[in-house]
């Protein structure tokens, strides 16, 4: 299965869950007299059309190249990532805002049934989490990355929620509030985990050097290529799920241009072959004898 394949249907799996867990959250909170839950079904409402965001950033980042779009169309996915970044902290501040409006409304304790509720969907929640990162570095896409955090804050609020019901619920009357300040405090998890995504994303888009392991695995697959005396400047870049990379490769000094031209062909046969993740690879020829130490 393709990289933009397995990608998809890990989307796909995002917002079907999404949409099934805010419809529980959302009855279960509305009946259980619990802001937690509802302020969790409004994560999961977001997260819904965020993870629909970063379904179509994914069909339209692996786009092939083309007249105006040389690189390919990757750097879209990138894009969509600030745009999910912007969804967590729109719903964080929700959130906190009606967290701090329940706290100043005196209400009902929730039920207890809601903590079963709550220990289901941390679960599943944790699960689908730890599948989904694991799918964004097969894949190396960031977007399916800020989709699994997405999950990792969703449990998170669940765990808050979860604290404040039982705080609520042990100590009685007076307590109501005590899931309100839960769900306040999970806010600030996730705009924690929003700064989480981001940062990564703004590396991305700025072609920040952070690549050293995949540098020495180009090395590694150019050294094996007969006729390639050495490696020099390796530049690389990521859009999308691809890294465009440039190196710099030495060779015999009294070869011919033919010669040269066919050993740099050769090396970039070599490097898309054993690391399929590459996108456009431009290798530039050094004579050996005036290459940089």
């Amino acid at each position: 299965m393709t990289n933009e394949k397995t990608a998809v249907n890990t989307t796909y799996f995002s917002i079907v869950g999404n949409i099934v867990l805010a419809l529980i959250k959302g009855i279960v909170g509305y009946f259980g007299n619990s802001y937690a839950l509802i302020a969790d079904a409004i994560e999961s409402t977001a997260d819904v059309f965020s993870s629909i965001l970063v379904l179509l950033g994914i069909k339209y980042a692996n786009r092939p190249p083309d007249k105006n779009h040389p690189y390919g169309h990757g750097r879209a996915e990138t894009l969509m990532t600030f745009v999910v970044v912007g969804f967590l902290i729109v719903s964080a501040t929700i959130i906190a805002l009606e967290s701090i409006d329940n706290i100043r409304t005196p209400h009902a304790l929730p039920k207890p049934y809601t903590l079963i509720v709550l220990g289901v969907i941390i679960l599943w929640k944790e699960l689908s989490y730890r599948f989904v990162m694991k799918k964004s570095k097969e894949t190396h896409s960031s977007s399916l990355k800020a989709d699994a955090w997405h999950h990792r804050s969703d449990a998170i609020t669940s765990v808050a929620a979860f604290i404040g019901i039982s705080i609520a619920l042990i100590l009685g009357k007076g307590y109501e509030a005590a899931d309100d300040w839960a769900a306040l405090l999970a806010s600030f998890f996730i705009l924690y985990n929003s700064y989480l995504i981001f940062r990564p994303a703004l590396s991305e888009i700025m072609d920040e050097h952070v690549y050293d392991d995949l540098i020495d695995e180009i090395r590694k697959v150019a050294s094996g290529v007969q006729g390639i005396t050495g490696t020099e400047k390796c530049f690389i870049r990521k859009a999308g799920m691809k890294y465009h990379i440039e190196l710099h490769a030495m060779v015999k000094g009294d070869i011919s241009v033919r010669e040269g031209h066919d050993l740099a062909h050769l090396l970039q046969d070599a490097l898309k072959a054993d690391i399929p993740e590459l996108g456009h690879v431009l290798i530039h020829i050094e004579p050996q004898e005036i290459a940089t130490p």
